[in-house]
């Protein structure tokens, strides 16, 4: 069968690959979003005048008209109107409804915008661990959609590779348990995929193979639909090593250990000049294509976190060369997707000819390069923007799923725009490779609206936020957002929490919870947002938690300086009272944070069961959401951290009384303090608690969120403004 037959009968195979009807594609969006206006807004496509996406809005006859070149382009302009002419916010939470006003606005002028990029990148590996894993259907066709209103166009599409893969691992002689005891947990999938580790809290169940196909080809056919270009895996060297059995002459070589995890973990590397590699990779994208269809541009992202077998220039350069020409030979228009993270992480090894080697072993625009932390050190200038490869800007914004307040937004649309200006023509587009999802949504929209012309200053863009956030507007929360703007999200994001989350240390400031503002600043714009009238609006809800909740876990860190200083002068009494008040504040963020269910470890655990169809698989699942958030793997203990009600009742704040508890205990009985024991005493909880399928405590039984802030706000006020003595 010739190339050009095959490739004809894979589109007539897959029909999604290509949209069809975009006007009823774009009001199916809207039906799914606002059904009740949607008789009021009407869709109409119209063809670019010069080739860039765009949309424009209209009044008609009391109706609202969406013009745009495709459904994605008319997503945007119904989000444009739902930001600024409705002051709403859709979530990206499937089960928060889009809060709009009685009656539609009328669009009074005319207003068009159009696209300063061609590429609009969405997600990381890591999302599909820290906030994914367990998503059905529903909560991945809000995710589209929420895309879709943002402008995203090429998202990446990992789901269901390891069905691929257990069949690729198959055919290749593998039997089933050794395939399966190769994959991790389902939580773990995006370390095993970026060849991280193997093996981790699996073997893999059968029904989570069988489950994430139909879920794949279900956000496939969305996603195209929306004019979207899914990023799917191809191979990047990374086999079992049990295939060494079958291959025992093969050049396959272990990588170097990741993360404190042990050998028995560690990945195994296959040498891309090996023919084994050229046949891997078209048995991989042959069964890939066979169920999902392709778009022709694919992840490869060797040696991310690990060292490659050899740092030599010319082996990198033959690595991607080799890569490269086994993608084309199973697919002649593959284009190679590769993030740039490495190139950060281990910056002092990847030097300047090394990565050069690496880009270089491509021909020249057939491998797009992801910025991938631009907010913090953009590569493009220390790379000749990436000797001429094509590349996204891309913010990250969170890292672990972290539930902090941190990233410099404002820092990073201006470092975005000069990039716009400044980056090269092969600047291609801007992205967003968050790590997970949290409740604070608005960096991500902000950066992705910059993608498009027409966009206001930083000063409207911020009070529109505020005015769409409580649906009208109000005085106090824009002066609440302009501090929170300008004052506190301010910071470069790393695996930042706050202290309550993080196992307690005598004596030692805690690295991740320093933060570069005053708390004083932070508790201000608290205030201010509760002076605003409570319009019961979720983005309004989600900010006093968010905020508070932040407020509070800052305050809980000095008074554990208090508490640690009270134990060096041996003062009981003072040991004491911070005890109490830290076991208080606690107590306080428990209940603050029981307000929402996003903000609450129920909804997190409640869907990683619900995912199970036997008691045995509903604990299993369980064990892996509950062993992600807290104690990780290898030395990863509370990467994932969650200021999350029931997880601070029944996992921090116990641990904190181990801590009081053991060093008040030392002094008490003039004893030694045993650092080691205490430590132990804290794994062997945390272990438990891991390995247990008992129920967190039941949030607080609170109605009114509004009136409980307020009270804390109250009882808080002088200590924190006045700070703690």
């Amino acid at each position: 069968m010739n190339k050009t037959v095959y490739i004809l009968l894979l589109v007539l195979s897959f029909p999604f690959a290509m949209s069809g009807n975009e006007v009823e594609v774009a009001t199916n969006l809207a039906k799914r979003l606002i059904p009740e206006y949607v008789a009021h807004i009407k869709f109409k496509q119209e063809k670019s005048k010069n080739e860039k996406d765009f949309f424009r809005l209209e009044g008609e006859n009391g109706k609202v008209i969406i013009y745009g070149n495709n459904a994605n382009s008319m997503a945007v302009g119904l989000n444009h109107y739902l930001k600024y002419y409705c002051l709403t916010t859709v979530s990206w939470y499937a089960d928060i409804p889009v809060e709009m006003p009685g009656q539609l606005p009328e669009v009074k002028s005319p207003v068009e915008m159009e696209s300063k990029v061609d590429r609009r990148f969405f997600l990381n590996y890591c999302t599909y661990g820290y906030t994914m894993p367990f998503w059905k259907w529903k909560e991945w066709e809000r995710m589209i959609d929420w895309m879709a209103l943002n402008g995203v166009n090429m998202p990446l599409a990992i789901t269901g590779q390891e069905a691929v893969w257990h069949k690729v691992w198959g055919k290749l002689g593998l039997s089933d348990i050794e395939i399966r005891s190769y994959f991790t947990g389902p939580t773990y999938l995006p370390w095993h995929r970026m060849a991280n580790i193997d093996g981790w809290n699996g073997p893999l169940p059968q029904h989570w193979l069988d489950t994430q196909v139909e879920l794949q080809k279900q956000i496939l056919a969305r996603e195209r639909e929306l004019n979207m270009r899914p990023v799917l895996p191809a191979f990047a060297g990374h086999v079992p090593g049990a295939l060494k059995r079958i291959y025992p002459g093969a050049n396959i070589k272990n990588l170097s250990r990741w993360a404190g995890f042990a050998d028995a973990n560690r990945c195994h590397f296959l040498n891309p000049e090996e023919p084994l590699f050229a046949k891997i990779q078209k048995m991989y994208l042959d069964e890939q294509t066979a169920l999902f269809g392709t778009d022709h541009i694919y992840g490869v992202d060797p040696f991310n976190e690990v060292d490659p077998p050899s740092w030599e220039p010319d082996y990198l350069k033959r690595v991607s060369a080799n890569m490269y020409h086994t993608l084309t030979q199973a697919d002649p228009q593959a284009e190679w997707m590769q993030m740039t993270w490495m190139f950060y992480f281990d910056r002092k090894e990847w030097t300047a000819p090394r990565i050069e080697a690496l880009l270089t072993g491509v021909p020249q625009r057939k491998m797009v390069l992801l910025d991938y932390h631009c907010e913090n050190v953009e590569l493009w200038k220390t790379t000749e923007k990436f000797h001429g490869q094509p590349y996204i800007w891309c913010y990250l914004g969170n890292f672990g799923g972290n539930t902090t307040l941190t990233g410099n937004v404002k820092k990073s649309g201006e470092r975005l725009d000069n990039a716009l200006l400044n980056g090269g023509d092969n600047m291609c587009g801007i992205g967003s490779t968050l790590e997970g999802l949290d409740v604070v949504q608005f960096p991500y929209e902000y950066i992705f609206e910059k993608a498009w012309s027409g966009c206001p200053t930083d000063e409207s863009w911020i009070q529109s936020l505020a005015d769409r956030h409580i649906g009208q507007i109000s005085q106090e929360a824009r002066e609440a957002w302009k501090i929170l703007f300008n004052d506190v999200f301010i910071q470069v994001p790393k695996t930042l929490g706050v202290l309550p989350n993080f196992r307690p240390v005598m004596g030692k400031k805690n690295k991740r919870t320093v933060i570069n503002y005053s708390n004083q600043t932070l508790f201000t714009a608290w205030k201010l947002l509760l002076q605003s009238p409570d319009t019961k609006r979720d983005a309004f809800h989600l900010d006093i938690i968010t905020i508070g909740r932040q407020v509070l876990g800052n305050y809980f860190a000095e008074l554990k300086i208090g508490f640690d200083t009270a134990y060096k002068n041996k003062n009981v009494n003072s040991m004491r009272k911070h005890a109490l008040r830290m076991k208080e504040v606690l107590k306080d963020i428990d209940a603050l944070t029981a307000f929402h269910r996003y903000c609450s470890i129920h909804s997190w655990l409640l869907t990683a069961r619900k995912y199970g169809d036997t008691p045995q698989l509903k604990d299993y699942y369980e064990r892996n959401a509950r062993n992600l958030i807290t104690t990780w793997g290898g030395s990863l203990n509370d990467y994932a951290s969650r200021t999350w009600s029931g997880l601070i009742s029944d996992y921090y704040a116990k641990r904190w009384d181990i801590y009081t508890d053991t060093v008040m205990k030392s002094v008490i009985e003039k004893d030694t303090l045993d650092l080691q024991k205490m430590e132990q005493a804290f794994k062997t909880f945390e272990d438990s608690w891991v390995n247990s399928t008992i129920p967190v405590s039941s949030p607080t039984d609170n109605k009114d969120l509004y009136k409980y802030a307020l009270s804390l706000l109250k009882k808080y006020e002088k200590v924190i403004m006045k700070q703690y003595n």
